[in-house]
């Protein structure tokens, strides 16, 4: 090995044998981290396990209660925390300069403007007039331009918008240094971790190998440990057995066997307790019926201070049908939560009209969870009208129970909402949402804070949940595994439906920008009015034949699109034959055209159906 290459894995940080205990508990011990230039390592583990902590030991911001903390002389460390330090009287373009190196901070330097370009950051506003969102992009920018030798990022993708967290995930991957990542976003960690830190009940255990291992790797630690503590607990029973029915004979042998059935019982104590696994179940109403809800032409616009008249959607129209799951993606301050408040109906378009469909219950979980009051406890929270038990889907359950499967303690029902954590009050939302009757769920960015066991529980009930969703979130893989479709917010009033997670709107936004793949858009066009059959509460022969063939006839429609978009999608396709290429997009168009106005009389009769059954 050259003296280069060894001098780029020498550890520049570290932390040897470390442990810190706050108040009575023990957060972490013996742990050894080791970063050097070439580690691009990640720290996981679940909510409140020690993350946050164990970053700020590293940074030297928080001392060690025992063990050493050890940086190479000359390193430079730049730490980003959940929290930044901001001044608020500066600048932005202050604020970042803050973060070269001495030598270069009376030299022009023209990477901060270009940074707050690329960041879309004006660097004459003051930090306390920025959004959460363009705080975190200040922040960032301030750790980066500086060029350290080890980035150490506490969340670093919370407030940002996906457009943002692909910029950072580029610069990462150019970044020369090592860095420690601690990050909910588990698309984030796959693509830059190279090996990994598992803080895991106390103990911190490493990995060579990068994030995408992480689930098998820890089901193998946790699976051996349960063979393990097995084996110990047959031992002990079968040496506790053999102290009561065996011979008084030979003193010293069965002296030793007692001592032998002590150490048992010490290891069995000493052991680690395997974790408690979270429980999801939602709490579900009668079905809606298949129209949940329609927006119509509708229309949005707001002045802003900074940049003038804002158009949020223009004459946007979409339906959400009973069972679709659809995501909602878009820069921030594009206006994703104010598109649906329009369709929740909690706020009012300019012009354009939303309608819902009939039987249409919903909770909405908001992403500042305001709605959860910081002077009660968790308990009240659950039981606001008073008494112990919460209804789940016919069975009445203990409240301690019920949030023993969202892995609160007893001890934590007595808690204050404002003293948990923000994953903690994240799972008391949900909790909370779950346990009451709906069959709309409306999620504004439910997975920030939320550890990676818990967020996999949640893509699979939303998976397999019979209601519909709409769903806003920033988290690709999260999107990807539970969004059947994307509505894009883009800018300036243009939005766009997509089907399929957020993989699917990448490759087709950026393979085909030509065609817009939307199910039910540019209804600009009222459909005309159907007299109501008046024969006896249901559809006429013919009426109720369409509604038959409909389903089949659109599963056709819809395969049809597929294949057609898979030729598109061939890279070279418009340079090899463009003439195939300009034949199969407008035979696209046709069939996307074709199968939104059978949606549209599909639903229409459906909505015919329920209004005869009901009269």
């Amino acid at each position: 090995m050259s003296v280069r290459s060894l001098n780029k894995t020498v550890p520049l940080l570290a932390l040897r044998d470390a442990a810190i205990e706050l108040g009575s508990r023990l957060i972490f011990q013996k742990a050894n981290i080791y970063i050097s230039r070439t580690d691009k390592t990640c720290l996981v583990g679940r909510n409140g396990s020690g993350k946050s902590t164990l970053l700020k030991a590293l940074s030297g911001a928080l001392e060690l209660d025992r063990g050493d903390r050890f940086i190479k002389p000359g390193t430079v460390v730049k730490y980003l925390s959940q929290e930044p330090d901001f001044k608020y009287d500066q600048t932005a373009w202050e604020y970042v300069k803050n973060g070269l190196k001495e030598e270069e901070f009376d030299q022009p330097n023209f990477r901060i403007e270009s940074m707050l370009s690329e960041l879309r950051l004006d660097g004459d506003r003051k930090i306390a007039t920025l959004s959460g969102g363009e705080a975190r992009r200040a922040a960032l920018a301030k750790v980066i331009i500086s060029k350290p030798d080890i980035l150490l990022l506490d969340e670093p993708t919370n407030h940002l918008d996906l457009h943002t967290i692909e910029w950072l995930e580029a610069e990462l991957k150019n970044f020369k240094g090592g860095f420690l990542l601690v990050s909910h976003d588990r698309a984030f960690l796959r693509n830059l971790s190279n090996s990994m830190y598992w803080i895991d009940r106390t103990v911190v255990r490493k990995h060579e190998k990068g994030f995408d291992e992480f689930v098998d790797w820890s089901e193998k630690i946790i699976k051996d440990e349960i063979t393990k503590n097995k084996n110990l607990d047959k031992k002990i029973a079968q040496e506790t057995l053999w102290l009561r029915e065996g011979l008084t004979a030979r003193r010293k042998r069965n002296m030793g066997r007692v001592r032998q059935l002590h150490e048992l019982g010490r290891k069995k104590l000493d052991r680690i307790k395997i974790p408690e696994q979270i429980k999801l179940v939602v709490q579900e109403t009668t079905r809606s019926g298949k129209l949940v809800l329609e927006a119509r032409n509708i229309t949005k616009r707001f002045d802003s201070e900074n940049e003038g008249q804002i158009t949020i959607t223009d004459r946007f129209s979409t339906l959400i049908c009973r069972g679709e799951r659809v995501g909602l993606i878009g820069r921030n301050g594009v206006g994703k939560t104010t598109l649906v408040r329009m369709l929740l109906g909690d706020e009012k378009p300019d012009s354009g009209k939303v309608k819902w469909g009939v039987g249409v219950e919903h909770v909405y979980f908001d992403q500042n969870r305001e709605t959860l009051e910081k002077e009660t406890t968790v308990w009240q929270t659950l039981c606001p009208n008073g008494g112990d038990r919460v209804e789940i889907n016919g069975r009445s359950k203990h409240v301690a129970a019920y949030m023993r499967d969202f892995l609160f303690d007893e001890k934590q029902l007595t808690s204050r909402v404002e003293t948990l954590s923000g994953g903690e009050r994240n799972r008391l939302l949900l909790a909370r949402l779950f346990s009451q009757e709906h069959n709309l769920l409306v999620l504004d960015e439910p997975t920030n804070d939320l550890d990676v066991e818990t967020l996999e529980v949640l893509e699979e009930v939303l998976a397999n949940y019979n209601g519909t969703v709409i769903l806003v979130s920033h988290d690709r893989e999260f999107l990807d595994k539970v969004a059947t479709s994307t509505i894009a917010i883009e800018g300036d009033g243009l939005v766009e439906e997509y089907p399929g997670g957020y993989s699917t709107y990448l490759d087709q936004r950026t393979r085909v920008p030509s065609i817009v793949f939307t199910k039910r858009q540019d209804m600009k066009k009222e459909p005309p009015k159907k007299k109501m059959s008046k024969k006896g509460g249901k559809l006429s022969y013919k009426d109720q034949r369409e509604l038959d063939d409909l389903p089949g006839r659109m599963e056709i429609m819809q395969g049809q699109i597929d294949s057609l978009t898979s030729e598109l999608s061939i890279s070279n396709l418009f340079q090899r034959d463009r003439k195939r290429y300009d034949i199969v997009s407008l035979e696209l168009e046709k069939n996307v055209n074709d199968l939104k106005l059978a949606e549209q009389r599909w639903l229409e009769l459906e909505e015919k159906k329920l209004e005869l059954e009901n009269q």
